[in-house]
């Protein structure tokens, strides 16, 4: 059981640490990072859609369409807008700086640390069966963290976040995946239980962060060249997921 426990959670750290993959960009100088912020933006609502559609959607579903998904899916997607109603409530006169970040950032966060804990109790409940595929849960997991990592970046430094601050609550948000894990590990629990209700809201709350909040952002542009390059960042996003399906 000890080697159960050690290499799970050594690969949840792993994982977790691909959160400071924005590192890479703190050595672009911050006026050519905010010129790169939109199709960033762009990026991320391509990503968590083709998340959202093509790898969660799917896991939900694999057994045969239930009703209890739509309704879970429908009570994330309810539950975010709530979420940023309270949020926003008082402080929608505040002009979005580092000291008062866009709700946006704080959703992406939220919805980004369901979908870490559901993580780590996946990789939990691989290695619970065997060691090997643990390792290969970890890889699938590790891939298409990646490009959703790069584009929760883009979020949280959108949304006002200093490129630290981005950096530091994004790495505390895929700590959640740990938390998942040790659980999991700890009541020996079955993960297919918890995912029926976490895999389809956590959907939600990428639907709505991604149609609600993103895309409308991305709408306020309307030269013809940049508005062409955001559906091309998309797209590219979209299909970063899509790949991940053949590799994983």
């Amino acid at each position: 059981m000890f080697e159960v426990w050690f290499y799970t959670v050594g690969s949840v750290l792993l994982v977790s640490l691909v959160s400071l993959v924005g590192a890479f960009f703190i050595s672009i100088d911050e006026k050519r990072l905010r010129k790169m912020l939109l199709f960033l933006v762009s990026f991320a609502a391509g990503a968590l859609l083709g998340d959202a559609f093509l790898h969660l959607l799917p896991e939900s579903v694999e057994q045969g369409l239930q009703p209890e998904v739509s309704l879970f899916i429908l009570s994330g997607i309810l539950s975010f807008f709530i979420l940023e109603k309270i949020i926003s409530w008082r402080h929608c006169h505040i002009p979005t700086s580092d000291e008062h970040p866009h709700p946006v950032g704080f959703m992406n966060l939220v919805g980004d640390g369901f979908h870490n804990l559901m993580d780590g109790m996946i990789i939990a409940g691989s290695f619970l069966v065997n060691l090997p595929l643990g390792i290969s849960t970890t890889l699938a997991v590790l891939l298409h963290e990646i490009p959703q990592e790069i584009g929760d970046f883009g979020i949280l430094v959108h949304a006002g976040y200093s490129i630290r601050k981005a950096l530091i609550f994004n790495f505390l948000s895929a700590i959640s995946a740990v938390v998942g894990a040790v659980f999991t590990l700890a009541i020996g629990l079955k993960t297919e239980n918890v995912s029926a209700f976490l895999v389809p809201f956590t959907i939600g709350g990428f639907i709505y962060i991604a149609t609600a909040d993103l895309i409308p952002e991305l709408k306020k542009e309307t030269a013809l060249k940049k508005s062409l390059l955001q559906l091309l960042f998309i797209l590219l996003g979209a299909g970063v997921m899509a790949l991940l399906l053949v590799l994983e």
